[in-house]
């Protein structure tokens, strides 16, 4: 949901100079999004039924920033991910990030995954993922001095 959300908030402020991408830690590669996102989203004018599930790979080393929902896949990340790499992107949790660019004090690093979980709760993930996706976009066009 995150990257829909993310591309739609970009497309809509303009900035063409971010690429968003999502990948999973545990996925079945090309897997549709789950119906219930899909329809979470929809309430929102975002469609994303031509997403396909992508695990984790080597494309991490191209990234800046990596943006995970909790910090156990944030810890994931790092240990198996980019623990080798000479340069490794920054590895924050969405939360994590967004205080930090925000400047707002960081109360909780996770966003509950809505998987199997009813279609409110989805709604709410969505939610949650938007309020911190709008601290990032607000204060994007100086995250060199975040990071």
């Amino acid at each position: 949901m995150a990257e829909g959300i993310f591309k739609d908030m970009l497309k809509r402020y303009n900035k063409v100079d971010i690429n968003v991408s999502s990948a999973g830690i545990s996925v079945f590669p090309g897997e549709h999004a789950n119906e219930k996102a899909i329809k979470a989203l929809k309430e929102k004018g975002i469609d994303i039924t031509e997403h396909r599930a992508r695990q984790l790979s080597d494309e991490i080393t191209k990234a800046d920033i990596v943006l995970a929902m909790t910090s156990a896949h944030e810890a994931v990340i790092k240990d198996y991910f980019i623990s080798n790499l000479e340069n490794p992107p920054k590895v924050f949790t969405l939360k994590e990030f967004a205080a930090k660019i925000s400047a707002e004090k960081l109360l909780s690093k996770d966003i509950d995954d809505p998987y199997g979980k009813d279609y409110n709760f989805y709604k709410k993930i969505r939610d949650e993922i938007e309020i911190e996706l709008n601290k990032i976009l607000k204060n994007i066009d100086n995250p060199e001095e975040i990071i």
